[in-house]
Parts: C-alpha cells; structure tokens; sequence
C-alpha cells in the first residue's frame, strides 16, 4: 500500500516559511513491510552520527536508531537503505515519503512540529551549538568573535540562533553558507572561515576527523538548546509509536542492565523483574498493540545494543570524537534520558 502524503507550497527549505504541510495515512508500517526494506534519510556524512565507512556500510549514533526499528519491524538491522539529505533537503524528502523516518541531528522545534506537520519522537541526544576555531586565533570566549567570518549550514536552526547571539552580543560578522558538512569543514580548514558553527557534538565529530584536533578548540559558550530527535510524518500515530517505543526501549534497556551481552539470556524465560520481561516478550502482549510481534524490542536492542553501548561505541571518550554523556546520561545519572513505562 502506498503511503499517502499531502503537501502544501514548498516555499524555500529554510527554517521560518517553509511552507510544508504533509500528513500520512496510516499506512507506514505496511510500506515498509512490503517494500522489505526502511527508507532512512540521514546525514550526507557526519563522523560519529551517519557515515559510510570503508567498504560503504554506513555507521553511527544516528544509522544505529535506524537499524533497531529495521530489527523491530523487518527482524533485520541490515534492511535498510540509508538516504543522504542536507539541511536543505531533509524536510521535502520526509514529507513526499522518499524516506519513513529522517534521523539526522534535526533539531525539534515549535514551527517543524506544528507547521511542518512532523512528529518529533523523542530526543535521542540533547545539544546545543557551540563555535570551532583554531587555537592560534588567541580567542578564548565566543564574545570575542565580533567581525569573523563565520561558516555556517543553511536550512538549520543554528542560522537564526547565530543571527541572535551576535546582535544580543553588539557583535557583526561575515557568514558564509556553506551546504553539507563536508563542504563546510574544506571551507574552513582552507581558511576561508575564521570560525564553523553547529551543535557541540558536530563540531566534536568534525575536529576528531582534523589529522592536527589538538590545534582546533571548541569554545566554552553553549549558546542554544538543541533537543536532537527522529521524526516522521503526521498522520500516521502506529508508526510514530513504533519510532517512539523502539528508542525507548534502547533507553530502558540500558536502565535496566539489558545488554547485547546478556539479552540472549535475559530473553530465555521471565526473569524477577516484569518491566524486563515485558520489555523482552517474556510476558505481556505489547507488540500485537502495534501491530508487531512480542520480540520486536529484542530484536531492537540486539542489532547494536542499548543507548548507552550505542553512545560509547560511536560517540564515547574512548572515540576520536570523545564526548562525555553529559544530558544524554540515564537519568538515574543526572543525565535527562529517560523511558516512560513499559507496561
């Protein structure tokens, strides 16, 4: 069955006056179950977040979302085929259907929720955006930056977020848009821009790919909220659940001690906690709510593990993108992660 999508003017793919208005019919899950394969649009290569790797398989904190609800829905991470957008693109690609789910550090906002017609799932990293620059500029605060050009990605948030900072700032400066990230970080390691801004965790993710990180610094001043979310379309509420309950179940994984170490074992026969059991099939009947089978979370946090294996393994200290858990920690570690209950 085809998804069916409605689309008002798309006028200009920037943040304010896009002009985008779609709404799906319920008819998501059956799409993808006969296409046999998820459409997932993401990044066109951000290290860390959404990238090929050598032999062309794509990897990363974003691509690992996408597996498990590949594992949730078609019983195999692997069946889904990656879709590279820009910040320009991502919103017409969602609406017109040409993928299901866009999971791509898209910021969830007031206009994208309500005028654009998405459903934000739920934030699977909070962020916010920062400046790079090199550390032999001598510049120690952001409030320094007055008259530097800066590089900038069009069609994002961190647009008018830096338009803001600098006049709340008495400050000017020279922007220069770039369109994807790889476009940005030439520009800006050939010296064409003083300084790139996006949220902390890109400028993270792009130093650590720099052959010289140590002599590029990331400014102390966090100066926007950036809850980080997958989205889909509306008009579709059993594939939003399905979205929405496949992250959480990642979350509650990792509160709970489920790994991709011990699932296998916690899975046999039900254990002494019912939220587990629940969560892992063992007892209950919560798939056939949404039209999927009782191992559909199991499945899910098997193909890479829970969020906190999925964050050390693309993300973590021990990464060359090297970021700290911060917000994104359990909230039982003074992070804000956090699922409601499976029952």
């Amino acid at each position: 069955m085809k998804t069916k999508v409605f689309l008002g003017a798309l006028a200009g793919i920037g943040l304010a006056g896009i002009g985008l208005a779609g709404a799906a019919s319920a008819a998501t899950l059956d799409d993808v179950k006969s296409r046999g394969e998820l459409n997932c649009g993401t990044n066109t290569g951000l290290a860390g977040f959404a990238a090929p790797d050598a032999n062309g398989v794509w990897q990363g904190f974003d691509v690992a979302f996408c597996r498990a609800v590949a594992a949730a829905v078609l019983g195999d991470p692997m069946k889904v085929k990656f879709v590279p957008t820009t910040g320009q693109t991502r919103f017409t690609a969602l609406a017109s259907g040409e993928i299901d789910v866009l999971a791509r550090v898209t910021t969830w906002t007031f206009s994208r929720d309500v005028d654009l017609k998405f459903t934000f799932t739920g934030t699977n990293y909070y962020d916010g955006q920062g400046f790079l620059i090199r550390k032999d500029m001598g510049v120690t605060s952001a409030k320094e930056l007055g008259g530097a050009r800066v590089c900038i990605q069009t069609g994002t948030t961190t647009e008018l977020n830096l338009a803001d900072y600098f006049k709340t700032n008495n400050m000017t400066y020279e922007a220069k848009p770039i369109e994807t990230q790889a476009e940005g970080q030439q520009a800006y390691l050939a010296g064409n821009c003083d300084v790139y801004t996006t949220d902390a965790s890109g400028l993270a993710a792009m130093r650590g790919t720099f052959p010289d990180p140590e002599n590029h610094i990331i400014l102390p001043e966090i100066i926007s909220k950036e809850p980080l979310a997958l989205l889909v379309r509306q008009g579709d509420d059993q594939w939003a659940d399905i979205v929405r309950w496949t992250q959480n179940a990642l979350v509650a994984a990792e509160e709970y001690g489920v790994t991709s170490a011990n699932i296998d074992e916690l899975s046999k026969v039900a254990g002494d906690n019912p939220e587990i059991n629940r969560l892992l099939g063992t007892e209950g009947n919560l798939g056939a709510m949404f039209g999927l089978d009782n191992q559909w979370a199991y499945r899910a946090i098997k193909a890479e593990g829970n969020y906190g294996e999925i964050f050390e393994k693309h993300l973590g200290e021990s990464t060359p993108i090297g970021l700290a858990r911060g917000l994104n920690a359990q909230w039982t570690q003074g992070g804000l992660q956090y699922s409601p209950p499976f029952r």
